[in-house]
This record gives C-alpha cells, sequence and structure tokens, in this order.
C-alpha cells in the first residue's frame, strides 16, 4: 500500500488528535450534564486550538487528497457526537416528547409537557419519578400520585415554540424510531444531517470553482459535534435548508433562484434565525423581478408551512415564543447580557433601536454592494454582525454563521461561536454574565475588525504592484524583483 504524502498524513495526525480530544470532551473526562463547566469549557478550547491546527495543515495537502481527507474527518469527528447522551443542552428531550405527542394526533402548541392531559404519553425515561429525579437536568413537575414527578423537558410548563418544519421533522424522527431508543434518533438524524452539509459545502464550492478547503471549517468545526449532533439542535436542519437555498440563489436563473427561496423559507420555518440570510440572497440585485423571485417564494412557504398546523391546534401555533424574547432579555436592553458591547457605549434604552439602524445599514449595504454569485458573503456579513450586536447567550445557535464561514472563507468569524459558547456554559457559574459577554464578543469583533483592515491592506498592496507592474511593462522597464 503507497503510504500517504508527509503533509497529508501530518493534516490526518492533527485531525485525529483533535477527534480525539472531542470524543474525551463528550464522554471520559467531563462526564455528566454540565458537571464542572469551567473543566469543561478550557477542554472545549483546546478542542478549538487542535482545529485550528487541523485547519493550518490542511493548507498544505495535495488538492488530490483534500477531498477525501475532509470527509473522512468529518464523519470521525461527527461521531463524536453519538458518544454519549446530550452534554450540555436538554433542548432535544423536548423535541422527542413534541414528536410523541403529534404521533398520537395532539397538536404539539395546545399543551406543555407537564399538562395532566398528556399523563399516558409519558415515558419513564424523559419523566422520571421517585428517586430518579435528581441531577442538574431535569426539572420538577406537580405530582398526581403522591410519588416525586420531573422531566428532562425543560420549561415544562409552557408550550413549545418550534416552527412546523421543525416540528414535522420531530414527528418524522418518532415515527421512525424503535421503541426504547430514547434521545439516540435525534443524534442519529442530526448527525446524517450535519455530514450532509458538509456534502453540500464541497459541492456548491466545486461548482463555483473555489477552494475546497473551506468545507473543513463546518466539517471538522469541534462545535458541530457539539451542538449539532451530541445536543441535536434542530439549528443543523436549518443550516442545511439555508446553505441549499443559498447555494441555489447564486444562479442567474429565475426558476433557480425562486427554488432557492423556498428552501430559505424551510430554514426560516425551522428554527425563524435563517431569516438573517435574507439581505444576502437579495444581495446585488437591482430588478423588482429578481427579488421578487426569493422574497415571495420564501414568504409562501412559511404561511404554507403554518397553515396545517393553524387548523389543526387550538392554540396559538407560537407557543411561548414572546415569552422566551422576554425571557432571554431581548426585548429588555437593561436585563441580562444582551445588547452587552451596545450597553458599553449608550443607554440600555438606546440599544435595541440602534442595533436596528446598524442591522438595517449593513443589510442595505450587502443588497446594494453585495456579489450576487456569491449571496453567502452577504449573509455572513450581516449574520455575524447581528451575533456582535446581540451577543446571544446560546451557542448552538452560530452553527449557521459557521456554514456560512465555510462557503466564504472569513475565518475569523469564527471567534464569535467559540465566544458564545464561553458565555453559554461559563457565565452561569462566574455570575458576572455582562462582563464575560463584554470580554468574549468584544474579542471576537476587535478580531474581525483586525483581519477586514488586514485584507484591505492586501488588497491595496496588490493591487499598487499590480498597477506598478502595468506601468513599467507599457514603459518597457521591468519592475525591480522583490528581496
Amino acid at each position: 500500500m503507497k503510504a500517504l504524502p508527509a503533509r497529508t498524513a501530518l493534516a490526518a495526525a492533527v485531525l485525529a488528535v483533535a477527534t480525539l480530544t472531542t470524543a474525551l470532551l463528550l464522554t471520559v473526562r467531563y462526564g455528566g450534564y454540565f458537571s464542572d463547566p469551567v473543566g469543561l469549557f478550557w477542554w472545549y478550547a483546546v478542542c478549538w486550538a487542535l482545529f485550528a491546527a487541523a485547519l493550518s495543515a490542511l493548507r498544505r495537502v495535495q488538492v488530490r487528497h483534500v477531498v477525501p481527507l475532509i470527509v473522512a474527518g468529518a464523519v470521525a469527528v461527527t461521531v463524536t457526537g453519538l458518544l454519549g447522551p446530550p452534554r450540555t443542552s436538554t433542548d432535544s428531550y423536548r423535541y422527542a416528547w413534541d414528536g410523541r405527542v403529534q404521533s398520537a394526533g395532539v397538536s404539539p402548541y395546545d399543551h406543555p409537557p407537564q399538562d395532566p392531559d398528556l399523563a399516558q404519553l409519558r415515558e419513564p425515561w424523559l419523566f422520571p419519578t421517585g428517586a430518579a429525579c435528581q441531577g442538574p437536568d431535569l426539572a420538577h413537575i406537580p405530582p398526581q400520585d403522591g410519588l416525586r414527578h420531573c422531566t428532562r423537558i425543560n420549561r415544562p410548563a409552557v408550550h413549545t415554540i418550534y416552527p412546523p418544519v421543525a416540528e414535522a421533522y420531530f414527528l418524522a424522527v418518532d415515527r421512525l424510531s424503535p421503541a426504547g431508543a430514547r434521545h439516540k434518533p435525534l443524534q442519529i438524524g442530526a448527525a446524517l444531517i450535519s455530514i450532509g452539509v458538509t456534502g453540500l459545502l464541497l459541492l456548491i464550492l466545486r461548482r463555483r470553482g473555489d477552494d475546497l478547503r473551506k468545507a473543513a471549517y463546518w466539517a471538522w468545526c469541534p462545535a458541530v459535534p457539539l451542538e449539532a449532533v451530541n445536543n441535536a439542535h434542530i439549528d443543523v436542519l436549518g443550516v442545511l435548508l439555508a446553505v441549499a437555498g443559498l447555494g441555489l440563489v447564486a444562479s442567474r436563473a429565475l426558476t433557480r433562484r425562486a427554488a432557492g427561496g423556498v428552501l430559505i423559507g424551510a430554514a426560516v420555518a425551522t428554527k425563524l434565525m435563517p431569516a438573517v440570510v435574507l439581505p444576502g440572497a437579495l444581495s446585488g440585485v437591482r430588478r423588482v423581478r429578481d427579488a421578487a423571485a426569493v422574497l415571495l417564494p420564501a414568504a409562501a412557504f412559511v404561511v404554507l408551512a403554518y397553515l396545517p398546523y393553524v387548523l389543526l391546534s387550538q392554540g396559538s401555533v407560537f407557543g411561548y415564543l414572546g415569552g422566551y424574547v422576554e425571557e432571554e432579555g431581548y426585548d429588555d436592553a437593561s436585563a441580562g447580557s444582551r445588547y452587552s458591547l451596545l450597553r458599553l457605549v449608550l443607554p440600555d434604552t438606546w440599544a435595541f433601536p440602534v442595533l436596528l439602524v446598524i442591522v438595517a445599514a449593513v443589510s442595505l449595504y450587502v443588497m446594494w454592494r453585495g456579489d450576487p454569485r456569491r449571496p453567502w458573503s452577504g449573509a455572513l456579513l450581516v449574520t455575524g454582525w447581528c451575533f456582535v450586536l446581540l451577543t446571544p447567550g446560546y451557542s448552538w445557535y452560530a452553527l449557521l454563521l459557521i456554514a456560512l464561514v465555510a462557503l466564504d472563507g472569513r475565518w475569523e468569524w469564527l471567534g464569535i461561536p467559540l465566544a458564545g459558547a464561553a458565555v453559554y456554559v461559563l457565565a452561569p457559574t462566574l455570575h458576572f454574565q455582562p462582563s464575560l459577554s463584554n470580554i468574549a464578543y468584544g474579542a471576537a469583533a476587535a478580531l474581525v475588525l483586525v483581519m477586514a483592515w488586514v485584507r484591505r491592506r492586501a488588497r491595496v498592496r496588490g493591487a499598487e504592484a499590480a498597477g506598478h507592474g502595468a506601468t513599467a511593462s507599457a514603459t518597457g522597464v521591468n519592475p525591480r524583483p522583490a528581496r
């Protein structure tokens, strides 16, 4: 058997160490739900450092070995997320419950999990009783028979907030799952979707004649096995649909752009957040027809996706969404760590209006000056600055941003997912959430700004060098070679 070239072997070795470290993070080193958050984060930071080293080594790998190495690495990294139960989030337990409720013919928007009317649907693994009600991942619910009752579902007293495509996915997973499978089918489904995102990234990059190495930003990122697979966040399905939509929107054909709009609408009907890619999808659009070809199918899909649940539900299909926004502090700039960077320099009451103005300005810039052949570049700019200004406290929100980095290549935006992880994991333990948010997101924003300046300087120098070379050629004088 022919040995791998040294550079390919080195990249594979570094990736193997990174994969093993991620596996230890999720299993052996700090087992249990959210045990030792500080130690957990430091191990997570080590995973990111090894991820960076693997990306650096990949740059030196021969082109013919890039795709096999990225795909093999994607599979290995993704599998680590399947090695244990959800590590830092209980959201997937709500997914499992919503799927089970729908399989019983009940709308997930009509009853909170602790509703006694649905007690016959409860499974012991999801609703323990008695002495089993121990641990930080369990919420207590009103007793019915004198026993202590609890559930792994967070916020069991409120209705679900997930949009219709997400609910349809939960139903499909429940219907396909064998009895007693517990959380594993959702993890497996998320793993398959995650690998699908890698394949889609490679396909889009190849068709664009772009550097296929960019796909590794998603395929090897430690946030993917932790948030997309181990915690099985539905965001990964929204990422797949948004990436596919942007890939189609990059075409000049109206039919492809319309299909891209449908997929972006499906992404929005999965987790709402992918709506931030819409300005990018309209990059460089000068005609109303081209804009309508994206926006109308997107809006129509969202409306039609909600319609069956509106007809079948007795309550609001938005569930606890309004309460969630209030609980997370997005409607009150003086609460928690939201808008923390803006609040450093502005009164609290100004933070939200100023955020709207900045995001609107960035969106208009993208739509006017963006490259229609690279809609993901504009989408990354809008999404990235939304994160910087909102300073969200949940790390899995940034899965979409990681995929956009993989399409665009501006690696500096990856500081935002790491900042989000620091805020999510460390803030509840260290008890200085706003300060930590300022430090983490401030450092991420500084990295973006510094690299923007570096890239601009490089372009200016390149243009000056090209101009000097053209002048010298026109006059018959060869430029002096650089030493």
